[in-house]
């Protein structure tokens, strides 16, 4: 297996985190169907406590609705996949770390998925002094690994660019 995508994500968290550090701004994550890969590849660089304050696996809407706030209506409303969701995670997750900038991502990973929200959706949710903004990409159907990473790399890249 070709080791590239492993070194793409190192190489990306370094930006993200040298960019925070550069700005002095704490990060968070609220993390869904990555399971903590953003954070985990923040937290493989020596020196990340310097601008990685936490994250939060939120994989259940409970866990949503307890650990970043979201309500409960609005999952019941849009579905947990949603940009909605993610905005309110990302404010939640930012909010409840007082970092600087939150990251937060939903999506289907797979296997499988819906007509309506496809293996591959996922939504980002971006939360900083500015305000909170959602993005969504459909990286279609390239398995769960497949899908996490590249979500894992999308939400470093969004991160870097808001930090800019």
């Amino acid at each position: 297996m070709d080791d590239k995508p492993a070194e793409d994500l190192k190489a990306l968290a370094e930006r993200a985190l040298k960019a925070a550090t550069d700005k002095g701004v704490m990060l968070a994550t609220a993390e869904s169907c990555t399971g903590g890969m953003i954070s985990a590849a923040l937290s493989d660089i020596p020196g990340c406590s310097g601008a990685l304050d936490r994250g939060f696996i939120t994989y259940s809407n409970g866990a949503k609705t307890e650990m970043l706030g979201v309500k409960p209506e609005t999952i019941e409303a849009h579905g947990a996949v949603s940009p909605e969701v993610a905005a309110e995670m990302a404010a939640g997750a930012r909010d409840r770390a007082k970092a600087g900038l939150a990251v937060a991502v939903t999506g289907v990973a797979g296997p499988g998925g819906t007509e309506n929200k496809p293996e591959g959706r996922v939504c980002f949710g971006i939360a900083d002094e500015r305000g909170t903004w959602t993005e969504t990409v459909d990286f279609g159907p390239l398995g769960r690994d497949g899908v996490r990473r590249a979500t894992t790399a999308h939400a470093l890249r969004m991160m870097i660019e808001a930090l800019g």
